[in-house]
């Protein structure tokens, strides 16, 4: 028994990144309803291992020539599409259970508006008697969307840690709610009230995250505690393809006591051994975030803790001095943000050209044997499949990882707005997001593909030399079953050396057939042909040098 219920909704895709879905916001909110004098419930949807196939909603049956057969080499992407987390009926008992009088939903992701909303209806369906209010992301930038369910009585844009305690306390005292800060609801006549999102003034004034209500052992890893952390919020930056720039939430970053207390309250419950910050911008003030990791190392040193920022880090704020402190303080890899080398797409992005930094970088990390991945974006609108490989190609000369990230127009931003102006939306709002490749426009859909899939190939080289192989020559495909080859890692050897022979991407079943990926072949002999021209300027082996972990 509760007086308000948060829950996290399920998720419907091809994957889910358990260590990305930590509930911080709700847990948050929670908190600061807490010190309000209101008892709450937090219903994890996807704390639990709980998963099963669905067929492709007819939306994504594009998506069948790319996924359609299963494929156990190391250039997969994926096969099923799935519901992971609780049952809707799971998540409708525990609302009539929990005799909340306001539940609260997180919509985070536009592509996962459609969960959010049948979380709603089955909460509805069970415990009639309750209001039920959505924040989150998606909410904030799509509220007429999210309200054309009448099962939605109230919305909240921004931060709900402002909203939510005005909310409650007028529902259950039945007061007015029209000056709620980042309220949205409807008036008697069925028109909307949409107000501009809440904003935490001082993100100090706020309690620590109510952690307790989290199911922390499903968030393990390696058997040992897993947190979020964020320090800062919003962005101060302006790129094209995010929405925070333009959210109307100011960039904002909390104390490192504040901080410091987080984790410690953390560490004092269980043994926590990997720490996650979320934030947009981690590193952008180079006194406060040396005095965070000073005091991290300082506080938790003993601990042995791996420290993440897998948002991305921007690498001009990057310097020897930070970086020999990241690792001090925990971090083994730096999640670096590259976003493209191609001057006309930087343009488009609104964003710098870091590659200078991050070279810089790049070699310092060697020097400290730490591990890097560079993330880059393919296929945004006007973006060329070409200067993608190009950008594949400027990685294979490093020793990173590489990370491609498909576009997908996240509403609220320039490039959502780009979109709807050149008609390049998709028709429903569950294919934003990368695995549906949700846009064709200077990129075709089986351009990005293609480039998701180089990616791979590059990765499984530098994961090779890494482990000290050598490439396996190239060599012509002549129709043969892998069927008894278990090992993954050898399967990929034997692909990749029909790959370096004639450009084709191949996968493999499990009973053994190899098939063909439907590819570009234009986009994979450009890539090859690049490769083939690193190795006769200079040693395989010293251009190409691995990261350490395989990530990307």
């Amino acid at each position: 028994m509760a007086d308000i219920l948060l829950i996290q909704p399920p998720i419907r895709d091809f994957y889910l990144t358990k260590k990305r879905t930590i509930p911080y916001g709700l847990s948050s909110i929670a908190s600061v309803l807490i010190e309000n004098g209101f008892s709450v419930e937090l219903f994890d949807s996807l704390a639990t291992h709980k998963s099963h196939i669905l067929d492709y909603p007819d939306e994504m049956n594009h998506l069948r020539p790319f996924y359609g057969k299963p494929d156990q080499s190391p250039f997969a992407l994926f096969h099923h599409f799935r519901h992971f987390g609780y049952s809707y009926e799971h998540i409708g008992k525990a609302a009539r259970q929990s005799n909340a009088f306001l539940v609260g939903i997180s919509s985070l992701f536009s592509a996962y508006q459609d969960e959010a909303l049948k979380t709603a209806e089955i909460v509805k369906k069970w415990h009639p008697d309750c209001k039920i209010v959505i924040g989150g992301h998606h909410a904030t930038s799509m509220p007429e969307e999210v309200m054309k369910n009448p099962v939605v009585d109230f919305l909240i844009r921004g931060e709900g840690e402002v909203s939510m305690p005005f909310l409650a306390k007028a529902v259950h005292d039945h007061l007015s709610i029209k000056d709620i800060p980042g309220i949205v609801y409807r008036e008697e006549n069925s028109s909307l009230v949409i107000t501009p999102p809440a904003v935490m003034s001082s993100l100090d004034h706020y309690p620590l995250p109510a952690t307790h209500l989290v199911k922390k052992k499903y968030y393990q890893r390696n058997k040992s505690g897993s947190i979020a952390v964020v320090a800062s919020r919003g962005c101060p930056m302006k790129c094209s393809y995010c929405s925070m720039g333009e959210s109307g939430l100011p960039y904002r970053r909390r104390s490192v006591e504040s901080v410091v207390k987080e984790i410690e309250l953390a560490t004092v419950s269980e043994p926590v051994r990997f720490i996650d910050f979320e934030d947009e911008n981690l590193s952008l003030d180079k006194k406060w975030f040396l005095a965070l990791l000073r005091e991290i190392q300082n506080r938790f040193g003993y601990l042995n803790m791996e420290l993440r920022a897998m948002n991305g880090l921007f690498p001009p704020s990057l310097d020897q001095e930070i970086i020999e402190q990241m690792k001090l303080s925990g971090f083994k890899t730096l999640n670096l943000s590259l976003g493209s080398t191609s001057p006309s797409q930087l343009r488009n992005f609104s964003r710098p050209d870091v590659r200078n930094s991050l070279e810089h970088v790049l070699r310092i990390a060697d020097r400290m044997d730490m591990d890097t991945v560079c993330y880059i974006i393919a296929g945004a609108p006007d973006q060329t499949a070409s200067d993608s490989v190009k950008d594949l190609l400027y990685l294979a000369g490093h020793n990173t990882i590489a990370g491609v990230s498909i576009f997908y127009p996240a509403p609220g931003s320039p490039d959502y707005r780009k979109c709807a102006a050149l008609k390049l939306l998709p028709e429903k709002i569950s294919l934003m997001r990368s695995s549906a490749f949700p846009i064709s426009h200077t990129t075709s859909r089986i351009e990005a593909v293609t480039i998701a899939r180089l990616g791979r190939i590059l990765n499984f080289i530098k994961l090779l030399l890494r482990k000290g192989h050598s490439l396996p020559a190239s060599r012509p495909f002549q129709g043969e079953v892998l069927s008894d080859l278990e090992d993954r890692e050898e399967k990929g050897k034997q692909l990749l050396s029909w790959f370096l022979h004639d450009g084709r991407i191949r996968g493999v079943t499990p009973d053994g057939h190899v098939f063909e990926h439907l590819t570009d072949d234009t986009l994979a002999t450009q890539f090859l042909t690049g490769i083939q021209s690193l190795l006769d300027v200079h040693p395989f082996i010293n251009i190409m040098q691995p990261g350490k972990n395989g990530d990307g």
